[in-house]
Formats: C-alpha cells, structure tokens, sequence
C-alpha cells in the first residue's frame, strides 16, 4: 500500500471489557510471569492522517500546497475494522529473557549476552527458533499450552485498552529506543494492563504471515514469505514504535525476541 500523506499519524478505536493492571497472573516453572486478559473486541487499521502546521522559512505552508496535502490524506484515510477477541488469554507480562530461553533450549542465542545479560530478552531467534522453543516448553511443563500470540492478540494486549495510537509522550516513558543494545526487561512503564516493553526494546514475532502492506489485513493471509513483527525495538525511535503498524522478518536478527501466549488446558 502506498502511503502519500505528508504527516503520517495512525488512529484507531480500541474496545474491551474492563482489565485493569490488576488482572490475575500467573507464573510457569521457569519463572515466566503471564497476565490475563479478557475476551473484547479492537477497531484495526483505522488510518486518519492530518496536516498540521508547517513553517516554511518563516512562512507557513502556501495555501495551495496545504490543500494539496489536506487531499491526499483524506484518500489515504481507511476506517479500519473489528478484530473480535473471544476467547481469554494469558500473555507474557516482559519478553523471553535470555535465562528463560536458556532453561528450556540449553544454549543462548542472543548477540547481546554476557554476564549481566539474564534478564534481558533473548534475541537473534528466527520465527523457526520461536516455535522450536514453544515447542520444546510444550513439552516440558504439561500443565499449559503455550504458543506464540496472533497479530490481532498482540495489538489488543500492546493498545491495554487505549482508544487512541500512543503519544510520543507515552511511547518515551514505555519504550526501549535509540539505543545500542537492549535493556534488561520492565526497566520502563508498563502500559495499562501491566504489560512490559510491548513498543521498543526487541522486536516480536507473531503467528501470523507477513501481508507485504503497512497494516493488517481483516482475514490474515494463509501463506507468504515472511511472518510479522511487531512493537519495534532498541535501534528504533518514536516513528517506529507504535501499535499499529507492523514489519516482515527476518529483519536485523540482533534485535528480534518474542513474548508468548498461555492457555491452561
């Protein structure tokens, strides 16, 4: 999808039942730490550029170039649709570290590792490495079932019952950014529902195929190339770090984690 707005801002309406950062937890054998989250429903893809102000070498932006620009972003406007949650769900209240990862797979794959480094999230893993080691979890610990969540779960965990796309203000205070390594996790805000590094810090992988497309589609596609990330990470800034959009793998690899779902049998 080509975007041509001038200002690229995403919207969009998020609807759940009421959770509060208060929600039940639980924590597995090797220490994961999950959060409940109820069945709701999520406005995605809901796209309302605008144009602001702009000054031009002291002068604002000449009244022809604004309409001109005011035009194109009333036709990249999209009002997005409902993705409906129905059924609860437990989510990985910080990203796999590389302690837990190296519990369950014995080795550490993660680029940024030393002696300082256990609670920080693992990294460098393919999508492939992602479901060996959900996998290999499965195995172990019997008493859950566990996988990687859905585009749609991950944005409905990320927004914590946000009507609106993150503030730069907020996206500050949450988010891992512009740095050269990432951070040991819940080193910033949690958002609403308790949830840690959900923008910055390490990408995350998803279920789902890459649509080749700035937004998620209504029907996921059923094949591709490539599978989604979301959330950004350490080497990203502001623009980068929002609910909204997503991004195809493999990318960097050194700045590629996960956060797993958990449903008791």
């Amino acid at each position: 999808m080509k975007i041509n707005s001038m200002v690229f801002v995403c919207s969009c309406l998020f609807l759940a039942k009421e959770v509060s950062a208060q929600q039940p937890e639980l924590v597995n054998k090797f220490g994961m730490q999950f959060v409940l989250l109820n069945p709701g429903r999520t406005i995605i893809g809901k796209f309302q550029p605008t144009v602001g102000y702009v000054n031009f070498q002291g002068q604002p932006l000449p009244e022809k170039l604004t309409a001109a620009a005011t035009a194109m972003a009333k036709k990249d406007a999209m009002p997005g649709f409902t993705a409906e949650i129905r059924k609860e769900f437990y989510i990985g209240k910080f990203e796999v570290t590389q302690e837990q990862w190296q519990k369950v797979m014995n080795n550490n794959p993660s680029f940024f590792k030393n002696d300082s480094s256990a609670n920080k999230p693992v990294e460098n893993i393919t999508w492939n490495d992602a479901h060996a080691f959900i996998k290999k979890l499965n195995a172990i610990d019997k008493k859950y079932r566990y996988r990687l969540p859905t585009e749609f779960e991950w944005e409905y965990a990320a927004r914590a019952g946000a009507q609106d796309d993150i503030s730069w203000e907020n996206i500050r205070a949450s988010a891992v950014l512009s740095g050269n390594a990432p951070s040991v996790g819940g080193t910033r805000q949690p958002n609403a529902w308790g949830l840690y590094d959900m923008l910055g810090n390490v990408w995350e992988w998803v279920e789902d195929f890459y649509n080749e497309k700035i937004f998620a589609d209504p029907v996921p596609p059923t094949w591709g190339q490539q599978h989604v990330l979301k959330g950004a990470s350490f080497t990203g800034d502001v623009k980068n770090a929002t609910y909204m959009t997503h991004a195809g793998g493999p990318g960097n690899g050194f700045d590629i984690g996960l956060r797993i779902v958990m449903q008791k049998k």
